[in-house]
């Protein structure tokens, strides 16, 4: 395992530099053992050395935990997945009457909801935090029908987990650290005595700390979980070894050509192996979980940048040829007339974002602007990454080859009518203005 371990730790070193990432925590299992590499720095203004068991925000990783929890309350007879989450949750209230008498666990856990994910607010420390944030998911927009399209949705956890408190009698972060991971740590209070990392961006050329840390406990279901990689490949060890969470991996939703949904799982094809990953994003942190169960290998890789997906990213390739032989991806870009593509030129809105696409020299350049909003409903917007040109691979789909977004996947979603409705890009939907 040395050499292959090496050769990822040596790739995740030249990305650290490459984007300016203060640090890193990279955990790779294979083979049973479990080997670490911590690089860089907790914080540019505080720097202290990174190890296995620096703490980093998880993100987004935590909505697996969420479902992992619901699946063994289903399994135990407590919890159905496909029932009317009213069953549960009678007060449930959505833009849309029908979809909130009709949607499900297993709509809330896929992203299938259709309605707008992104509200974000901070409503205290309080255990009615959760009750509180899903008493106004009713102020996002219904954007498609129940099932018809899938996009990102971080508001449907906040039911989920809500409805995980009501069936168990518990808070949400109970039912975590009974079900799931009962070393799971949700709160500053739980975190401030340890080695933790804090968030980066780098503005006007300058790596700045970001000045919000804590992600609200109404968004604790969706985003909440704080880790190091020692923590997420004991997680993943047992994902990879429990049977009875392997319903989790299997495909509900198509995404791209070769991405689905799985329950909370992003779920892959990759050199004829099923690769099962979540990342996560908060203010100025990107985390990454990946295992490939045809060869018991899990991937956990923590960083303290905005940035710090593009390093994933590489880590992530080297990471699954070294270990599992999938090659990386390697798209062929497709020729587009210049009227092609000026089909696709315009500006697309979703609830926190958008996406402006240009015409330039001959390309199509892509724009990706925050309206902020996260952890608090006024809190500006993080520094933009760069404009990227776009390449196609095919109808409709296309993907970034370089730069800070490198390797993001792109589709453009038409009407019955053939007419250009939506681009899911960062995994949301936004609509053509």
């Amino acid at each position: 395992m040395g050499e292959r371990f090496d050769a990822v730790v040596a790739e995740a070193e030249l990305r650290l530099a490459e984007y300016q990432i203060p640090g890193a925590s990279i955990g790779i299992l294979s083979g049973g053992e479990a080997r670490y590499a911590g690089l860089g720095v907790t914080s540019a203004e505080n720097p202290l050395p990174v190890d296995e068991d620096t703490l980093f925000q998880a993100g987004s990783i935590t909505k697996t935990l969420t479902a992992t929890a619901a699946l063994r309350l289903s399994q135990s007879g407590a919890l159905e997945l496909d029932v009317p989450v009213r069953t549960y949750l009678p007060e449930l209230r959505l833009a849309d009457g029908e979809v909130a008498a009709q949607i499900t666990m297993r709509d809330l856990l896929t992203h299938g909801g259709g309605f707008a994910g992104d509200l974000f607010d901070d409503l205290g420390w309080g255990d009615d935090a959760l009750t509180r944030i899903v008493a106004r998911v009713q102020e996002t927009p219904q954007l498609t029908p129940l099932r018809a399209v899938w996009s990102y949705n971080n508001a449907g956890f906040y039911v989920a987990g809500r409805v995980l408190e009501i069936v168990t009698g518990s808070t949400y972060e109970e039912v975590v650290r009974e079900l799931v991971l009962d070393e799971a740590l949700f709160f500053p209070w739980e975190v401030m005595t340890r080695r933790f990392a804090v968030g980066h961006v780098t503005e006007d050329e300058r790596i700045q700390v970001t000045s919000t840390w804590a992600v609200p406990r109404t968004a604790a279901a969706a985003g909440g979980l704080v880790a190091g990689t020692r923590t997420l490949l004991r997680y993943a060890r047992m994902h990879l070894e429990d049977s009875s969470l392997a319903p989790m991996q299997e495909p509900v939703l198509p995404i791209l050509e070769d991405e689905w949904m799985g329950l909370a799982w992003f779920v892959k094809e990759g050199g004829g192996s099923r690769i099962v990953e979540h990342g996560g994003t908060t203010s100025g942190q990107c985390a990454w979980l990946t295992f490939v169960p045809e060869h018991g290998l899990a991937l956990a890789v923590l960083t303290n940048h905005a940035r710090g997906h593009a390093l994933i990213g590489h880590v992530r390739e080297r990471a699954l040829a070294e270990y599992a032989g999938v090659e990386p991806w390697s798209p062929t870009a497709r020729e587009l007339t210049r009227a092609e593509l000026e089909e696709y030129a315009g500006t697309y809105e979703a609830y926190a974002s958008w996406v402006r696409l240009r015409l330039e020299d001959g390309r199509l350049v892509l724009a990706v602007e925050s309206k902020g909003g996260f952890p608090k409903p006024d809190s500006p917007a993080p520094p933009a990454p760069p404009p990227a040109a776009v390449e196609f691979t095919g109808d409709d789909a296309f993907y970034v080859p370089e730069g800070p977004m490198r390797n993001q996947r792109g589709r453009i979603l038409r009407d019955d009518d053939g007419r250009i409705e939506w681009l899911r890009f960062g995994y949301r939907i936004h609509r053509r203005g």
